[in-house]
């Protein structure tokens, strides 16, 4: 057992000069299962930073199963040319047309490339490497809100009101937005004969600030309309 554990520590080293026959079943079984756990915390940081989005597909539940099997795929592959010929014209054939809907799906499904490939390789090292420097991106990108501006939008606020009472409030209405979300900024504003309409975008909408804002709204101009609409689902 001590030997087992010997070999499978050099080889996790990524410098053994792993052959297919030098694996064996044990050393496959504990590498299929460092893969599902990595492939299980990928899923755990999915949850944890972007669950939340309104437009995500939840694609974490597939996680587990992409990553055993990249694993499985590479450990066969890496030890035969012809074999990895065959399944390279394989997959040039196929085509994925399922579209994905938010674009940090793309970096989730790299990183479970990444990690099912240092596994099948048996760099272990790598893979500790690779998982430590993602969470240390995830958390800055999450609370490193100075650095990523662009984090501050959270949502969208639509004001809506007869241009006639738009060219009479116009001043005290953009103070009552500075006054409501002193983070955010106007997008663009819009009139017409009829109607102006105000886009505007804010960060860390506090429940009560959204019925503040809706009562001095209504105090304001009582055929005003608002309209918040948010990035991601129960942001408030």
């Amino acid at each position: 057992m001590e030997s087992k554990l010997s070999q499978i520590l050099h080889m996790a080293s990524g410098l053994a000069g792993t052959q297919m026959e030098d694996i064996g079943l044990m050393s496959f079984l504990i590498i299929m299962i460092i893969s599902l756990l990595s492939s299980l915390f990928v899923s755990f940081l999915y949850v944890r930073f972007y669950e939340g989005r309104s437009t995500g597909s939840q694609i974490h539940r597939s996680f587990a199963l992409l990553a055993i099997s990249i694993t499985a795929i590479f450990i066969c592959i890496q030890f035969s040319l012809p074999l990895s010929l065959g399944l390279l014209g394989a997959l040039s054939i196929v085509r994925f047309r399922t579209p994905i809907k938010e674009p940090e799906e793309i970096g989730f499904i790299m990183l479970i490339v990444a990690v099912s490939i240092s596994a099948a390789t048996f760099n272990l090292l790598f893979l500790a490497i690779i998982l430590t420097v993602a969470v240390i991106a995830l958390v800055v990108m999450r609370y490193g809100k100075i650095i990523w501006k662009g984090r501050l939008n959270d949502g969208m606020l639509i004001v809506a009101l007869p241009a006639s009472e738009y060219a009479l409030i116009k001043k005290e209405l953009m103070a009552l937005l500075e006054k409501n979300f002193p983070r955010g900024r106007i997008d663009s504003v819009s009139e017409s004969k009829d109607e102006s309409t105000i886009s505007y975008s804010f960060a860390n909408l506090k429940k009560d600030v959204l019925l503040n804002f809706q009562n001095e709204l209504n105090t304001l101009s009582a055929d005003a309309s608002s309209n918040f609409f948010f990035n991601r689902s129960g942001q408030i």
